[in-house]
């Protein structure tokens, strides 16, 4: 009876190779189903290929003595090892770079953070749903004006012969030159940045927010708890993983400033603090003779500088919470 139930149990078992081909086919259908998505997305990453990590062989030049239109891999390339970093190292204005862009990016940092969380617990408290629409679509607009303009708007407000010194002029006080004093310049170009950005940012906000159940706000209601109660125990706790990972990214990129708004802003009155790594770089590659070179060397620091920035903060906030980019 035994051997009769064994010989059964294996004619009724498939064999291992037949559920090999089961879940072999399986996952051919499934390849063959999802090809339209894949051929969407293909553009996507040959883009990404193409200009992110195609050109990465390009900091090879930072261990070099390069000049523009030498080869990088010849028999003729000059290579120097850490030579350019030892001379930004030795750089007289290493610190003063350090120290501008570091506290230009740590100013906008704690400034720029909280606000559009503060901006979209407040959209997503409104009642009305039209009102709330309007704010946001006044708050994105800013985002969608270029740099050049918002320094234009800039001059137009605080230059010189701007509407704030006319306003002055007008009031018998004297006009200040705010793009020529050092203390105007982080001042005016942090808050212009939040003010650009801060109804951006706080788009990924309000769509966590809005997988929030209502039933829990009516409980609440019912409960006796106030609009701030509310905010304090339902939404926060609800956003907060999306709180975190947005935070290890801001930190990630602390040091990322670019050149663009910098430059634009920047004049021989507010160069002591308008002077960053970013617009050194393009200064030193890009302008006068140019030394690719050594701008390459600082361009690869500063990103190793945001990469050390954002292990520490991954790494921290998986130890404190159950948040985390890897």
């Amino acid at each position: 009876m035994e051997n009769e139930n064994q010989v059964l149990a294996e004619v009724c078992e498939p064999p291992e190779n037949a559920l090999h081909s089961n879940r072999k086919g399986k996952k051919a259908r499934e390849f063959w189903k999802n090809i339209p998505f894949l051929l969407m997305l293909l553009p996507a990453i040959v883009v990404v290929f193409l200009f992110n990590y195609l050109p990465i062989y390009g900091v090879l030049i930072a261990f070099q003595d390069y000049m523009p239109g030498d080869d990088i891999f010849s028999e003729y390339t000059l290579w120097i090892g850490f030579e350019n970093f030892e001379r930004f190292f030795s750089d007289v204005q290493f610190w003063t770079l350090m120290k501008n862009t570091f506290l230009l990016c740590i100013e906008g940092f704690l400034i720029g953070f909280p606000l559009p969380i503060i901006i979209a617990l407040m959209i997503n408290t409104l009642k009305g749903k039209r009102t709330s629409k309007v704010l946001q679509t006044i708050f994105t607009a800013p985002h969608f004006i270029s740099l050049v303009v918002l320094v234009g708007m800039l001059q137009l407000f605080f230059g010189r012969y701007g509407l704030i010194n006319n306003i002055a002029e007008s009031l018998g006080w004297e006009r200040f030159s705010y793009f020529l004093e050092p203390e105007a310049f982080r001042p005016m170009y942090i808050l212009s940045s939040n003010w650009q950005d801060f109804g951006w940012s706080a788009i990924i906000y309000i769509a966590a927010l809005s997988n929030v159940d209502p039933q829990q706000h009516e409980a609440a209601i019912l409960d006796g708890a106030s609009r701030w109660q509310r905010i304090i125990h339902i939404d926060l706790p609800a956003i907060m993983p999306m709180i975190s990972v947005m935070l290890i990214m801001s930190i990630g990129g602390l040091m990322g400033v670019g050149y663009e708004k910098a430059l634009l802003m920047q004049s021989d009155g507010n160069l002591t603090v308008s002077e960053l790594i970013a617009t050194y770089v393009y200064k030193k590659g890009l302008t006068g003779v140019p030394d690719q070179g050594y701008a390459t060397a600082i361009g690869l620091f500063n990103s190793v500088v945001n990469v050390v920035l954002l292990i520490i903060a991954n790494t921290t906030s998986k130890k404190f919470s159950e948040n985390s980019l890897w």
